[in-house]
């Protein structure tokens, strides 16, 4: 049988579409827009003192100690550096087990949930979630972009701009949950002599000074830093295990009950998912023929594991706390917090000491990726932003997150209940926006990667902003479930509300998006 001139192999193709963009652009027209783009940048910061000395001070610190320059420019194949491909789990597993997802798992109890019904909602919210992240990954060996600059495709130039600051807004917020908890872990190990905020401000300066160096160094922390976290966290429900009782039931029946594991399984998912806008930050040095199902595999495996395995054992030891309220635990817990808590389990106290100074080490892995992609976000702006060097966007965001940890330090779990769970309506209709946008709108035609900073030559963006918004404040407040606002939908689950905006919010986008796009490539061509 002779072979179709169609049959060439699905590596071929997809380096075909991405170098391309299947528009027959010439490759020397694209390396001729790349380095238009870096001489536009280049042009700012010479004509402009302070961003002069900066671009300097920048280029001296790569001479003397090896921090990244890349920022967000597209990385072409011929460039491209990829680490090894089970750093795609392994980072996954060190950027989620640690001890700033403990508090996650506590909520359950807080909650008034059993113990069974707390750990069915982790698992259920979290092995969704990750799909959201797993799917938003596999774009980044495909472009050799950053994931909020492959959402111009969808947002438009402008449109993404809105991605970058919800991205920066969701980043700061796990990062604040990640210091107080370290804060409150360092004044424990002091016998409560330290101030949490001196906890606070060790945490994210060694969290900024480790994410200078870049996507390299960050690879090769992430591939260990999981390890001691892992069997110290193994040794916490070990040494607690005896007074967690799943036999207690929980505190509610009927609606009121199906309104609280709603409101635990939608604060499970945003965890899981809150990764959608940075994947690919991690992934643009891979080829792109890597298999996008490999990918996705990897990252979704490399999430819901460690996810899974650290907030249930925040589940059993809340349980122990708060619901067999075990009294030298619950004390524990009252007056000094989680950190407190860790403390009172872990015995004798000098090991309990030295297993908390460790697993203030765990949250490095987390917070590191956080800064450096959110400043990698803030680049994303505009010309003048990119033209800022990223170790000084994430110095200051650095610097907010530890103000804000440092003025909510006696409220945690209000923090992680209400931040967390308002996350999954941006992530869940972010992440439809893309999907839908390279699965039928893309499918064909490809990405012309000529345009990726190009207003002119991107989609205006009206329909993903339009779906982003309709499926936030058509969906995401009538259906959420705060401790400051219930929506009306919510609301029917009980006094406290069911969370349920998150499926309201991918039905709204999955409606409003694929129509509004249509629309919109017919009235422009883009």
């Amino acid at each position: 049988m002779s072979e179709s001139p169609l049959s060439f192999s699905l590596d071929e193709k997809i380096v075909k579409d991405v170098e391309m963009g299947n528009k027959g652009v010439d490759v020397g027209e694209m390396e001729t827009n790349g380095i238009d783009e870096i001489a536009t940048t280049r042009r700012i910061q010479q004509h402009t003192g302070a961003l002069r000395y900066l671009r300097r001070g920048e280029e001296w610190l790569d001479e003397k100690m090896g921090i990244e320059l890349q920022g967000i420019d597209r990385i072409p194949e011929v460039e491209k550096r990829p680490p090894s491909i089970i750093n795609v789990f392994l980072m996954w597993f060190s950027m989620t087990c640690h001890v700033g997802t403990v508090p996650i798992g506590v909520l359950g109890p807080e909650f008034g949930l059993s113990l069974n019904l707390s750990i069915a909602a982790v698992v259920v919210g979290t092995v969704i979630g990750a799909l959201l992240p797993a799917y938003t990954g596999t774009l980044g060996p495909k472009l050799g972009l950053r994931q909020i600059a492959i959402s111009r495709y969808s947002f438009g130039f402008w449109g993404a701009k809105l991605c970058s600051v919800l991205n920066v807004i969701v980043g700061g917020g796990f990062g604040v949950v990640n210091v107080v908890v370290v804060g409150q872990i360092l004044s424990a190990v002091s016998d409560f002599t330290m101030s949490i905020t001196v906890g606070c401000v060790i945490i994210a300066v060694i969290s900024y000074v480790v994410s200078v160096f870049g996507f390299k160094i960050i690879h090769t922390f992430e591939k260990y830093s999981w390890v001691a976290a892992f069997i110290l966290l193994l040794v916490l429900i070990g040494q607690s295990a005896k007074h967690v009782d799943a036999s207690i039931g929980s505190l509610d029946t009927g609606v009121p009950l199906a309104g609280a594991f709603l409101s635990i399984v939608a604060i499970n998912f945003s965890s899981a998912s809150g990764w959608c806008s940075i994947a690919s930050d991690y992934y643009c040095n891979y080829p792109a023929n890597t298999s996008r199902w490999l990918v996705f595999l990897l990252t979704w495996i490399g999430i819901v594991i460690p996810t899974v395995f650290t907030t249930v054992i925040g589940t059993c030891i809340g349980n122990a706390a708060l619901t067999a309220k075990y009294e030298p635990y619950n004390e524990a817990y009252e007056d000094h917090g989680l950190g407190g808590l860790i403390r009172e389990i872990y015995h004798p106290i000098g090991w309990s000491k030295f297993c908390l100074v460790i697993l203030t080490f765990s949250v490095l892995g987390n917070n590191i990726a956080i800064n450096y992609s959110s400043g990698l976000s803030l680049q994303l702006l505009g010309h003048y932003f990119h033209a800022v060097p990223r170790f000084m966007w994430s110095f200051l965001f650095a610097l907010v997150v530890a103000i804000l940890a440092i003025a909510g330090q006696q409220h945690l779990s209000t923090i992680v209940s209400n931040f967390v769970s308002l996350l999954g309506y941006w992530t869940i209709s972010f992440t439809l926006v893309l999907f839908i946008e390279d699965a039928y709108f893309r499918r064909r035609e490809g990405y012309n990667l000529v345009a990726w900073d190009q207003p002119s030559k991107l989609p205006l963006g009206i329909a993903g902003v339009s779906a982003l918004l309709a499926g936030y404040l058509a969906g995401g407040v009538p259906g959420m479930a705060q401790t400051w606002y219930v929506g009306p939908i919510a609301e029917k689950f009980g006094p406290h509300g069911g969370d349920v905006g998150i499926y309201l919010s991918a039905a709204i986008t999955l409606l409003v998006y694929p129509i509004m796009r249509t629309v919109e490539k017919k009235q422009t061509g883009r």
